[in-house]
């Protein structure tokens, strides 16, 4: 346990330290909210969407920026660095073995995506009148569940590429997927519904967090038919502990 807490407090620094995840894993969420908040337009209840104010129904999607980015291009990075650089065969010869660090890197990159979400949540209803999640516990679930399956896909890249170079590359893909299909580049409800469909089980499973913050914005946003909450939840759940355990089948430490 002494040996965790010394790599966590050292994982932390290291995390500190790198300015461009702390501005886009956990700042930049909350910063592209209230920007696209400023907009006036953006700020109008339509009909067309119950009443609702675009950054209403936007603003689930502002917080997946964080936990993808921390999920499948940073924790992933960090792990191949560290096996391309000898450090976890050097630390295998060591009391503080390397699946300490691998923990340490878990335990600090979701924490970084926790404070992400609660610093995002928190300033878009101080400051853009958005109320916080109507179901706190089925948001939790969601976010944690859809947090799983990311990191789940993370780690079977920092299980099979083997330079930092190619970690970095790949995660920007898994990166521009998954926010596609979360409604970053094109909102969802202007997606065709089989994109949206298939949008309900992508991780991090934006239906369920945006269903669970608003069931307002969640009926905007599903498909005619949608899926239930929990069945998304039970899919998702799926595909994390499928995905968690291939990486840790392919896990090479050197």
């Amino acid at each position: 346990m002494g040996a965790l807490t010394n790599m966590i407090k050292i994982e932390t620094k290291l995390f500190l330290r790198d300015s461009a995840t702390v501005i886009f894993g956990v700042l930049f969420p909350s910063g592209l909210l209230l920007g696209l908040g400023a907009i006036p337009a953006l700020r109008e209840s339509s009909p067309e969407t119950g009443g609702l104010r675009s950054i209403d129904i936007w603003a689930p999607t502002a917080l997946v920026f964080g936990m993808v980015m921390i999920a499948v291009q940073h924790a992933p990075a960090m792990i191949v660095t560290y096996r391309e650089r000898g450090i976890l065969r050097r630390l295998s010869t060591t009391p503080a073995h390397p699946r300490s660090v691998l923990l340490a890197q878990m335990i600090v990159a979701f924490a970084s995506v926790v404070v992400s979400a609660a610093l995002m949540i928190f300033l878009a209803w101080a400051v853009l009148d958005i109320a916080p999640p109507e179901r706190p516990l089925e948001f939790v679930v969601a976010f944690l569940v859809g947090y799983a399956a990311l990191l789940g896909i993370g780690m079977i890249s920092a299980a099979v590429v083997r330079t930092s170079s190619g970690a970095n590359q790949i995660g920007t893909l898994l990166f521009v997927a998954l926010m596609f299909f979360g409604g970053a580049f094109l909102p969802r409800i202007l997606m065709p519904d089989v994109l949206r469909e298939v949008g309900e089980f992508i991780p991090p499973g934006l239906q369920a967090l945006t269903a669970a913050w608003s069931a307002e914005a969640g009926e905007v946003t599903a498909t005619a038919g949608g899926q239930p909450f929990w069945l998304q939840i039970a899919i998702m759940g799926g595909m994390a502990v499928i995905a968690i355990a291939i990486a840790a089948k392919l896990f090479r430490w050197e």
